[in-house]
């Protein structure tokens, strides 16, 4: 039977991280179905989406032997590495939602991410990827705070009403939110 799990790991970002992370999931004998990693600062984490078949001649359960490589990691590569099995099957393609990519710069200050993602939840819009970066201004030198989301409105949602939300939300913070 196949298994579905969620892994994350992160710690100090150096050569060979990924393959060590990647060595746990091939030595298990999973597939890596998804996967996104960064690096913040001088640390690197990373989120898979795995899939492995149970093996009845192994000792233990999957999700035992992967919780424990994981602890391999922390004691042996200093690497913090946690999994959880998930149950969902694969999302599904009947949803009926429009997507659309949303862009905000502006001055960096506290509750924009809070805000703008609570504003958009109590709306019924889904956050599917979410990245963030702060930045000196090139002319003053000043923090700017740049959000790249991808969203999905369902269709009850109408664009115009978070539009008009959105704007909102960008006049009280002076920020500019662009639609794509």
């Amino acid at each position: 039977m196949k298994q579905r799990f969620i892994m994350t790991a992160f710690g100090k970002d150096r050569l060979g991280f990924i393959a060590d992370v990647a060595r746990v999931i091939y030595e298990n004998g999973c597939s890596l179905e998804d996967s996104t990693m960064t690096s913040l600062s001088d640390e690197f984490a990373m989120i898979f989406l795995v899939e492995g078949e149970a093996d009845p001649s192994a000792p233990g359960t999957l999700l035992t032997r992967l919780s424990n490589e994981c602890r391999r990691l922390e004691m042996e590569k200093g690497i913090s590495a946690f999994v959880r099995p998930i149950t969902s099957e694969a999302p599904s393609a009947g949803k009926k939602t429009s997507r659309h990519t949303l862009h905000v710069e502006g001055l960096d200050q506290v509750g924009i991410v809070y805000k703008l993602s609570r504003y958009l939840a109590e709306q019924g819009v889904n956050i599917t990827h979410f990245e963030s970066k702060s930045h000196p201004s090139p002319q003053t030198g000043a923090a700017m705070y740049l959000i790249d989301l991808k969203i999905e409105i369902p269709d009850k949602s109408r664009k115009e009403e978070l539009e008009e939300g959105l704007t909102q939300i960008s006049n009280e913070l002076n920020v500019d939110i662009l639609w794509q």
